[in-house]
């Protein structure tokens, strides 16, 4: 399972046209499963994003997680992540969870964030979603639990 996070200022998921979720200061988080995911790696991923220390100390060093800095989380379900693009010019997409596992896993994702830390939402899993952010830094990171 992977995880893309971008600490932001602001960001927001939109579909067809109507916002579905949007958070002030926090961490946008993009979340690729694989087909070899268990619950397991779901729950690592979680802890791993609410502990990970991206947030300034008061002397300026990244000392802080998402919890301790009283942020925002937004998770977004992105299977694209977990593409193999080692050959050639088209991505190959057969690590990709297949939907009723990736929306399985997704689901339980946001539900163990949500049991951990109050300040999470959710996009829309396999929707077309117009993701809107403003990168804080930029500070973006890839966590991969496995």
């Amino acid at each position: 399972m992977i995880g893309l996070l971008q600490r932001v200022s602001h960001a927001s998921v939109t579909v067809a046209g109507a916002t579905i979720a949007e958070i002030g200061p926090g961490l946008l988080v993009f979340i690729g499963i694989e087909k070899t995911d268990t619950h397991a790696h779901a729950e690592r991923l979680i802890e791993r994003l609410l502990t990970y220390r991206v947030f300034a100390d008061q002397q300026g060093k990244m000392n802080h997680s998402v919890i301790e800095s009283h942020g925002n989380m937004l998770l977004v379900p992105q299977f694209t992540l977990v593409a193999d693009t080692q050959k050639g010019t088209r991505p190959s997409f057969s690590c990709a969870a297949p939907p009723d596992l990736g929306l399985e896993f997704f689901q339980y994702c946001v539900a163990h964030a949500k049991q951990r830390y109050t300040n999470i939402a959710a996009g829309q899993f396999a929707a077309d979603m117009q993701v809107a952010l403003v990168n804080d830094g930029p500070v973006t990171f890839w966590l991969q639990v496995s």
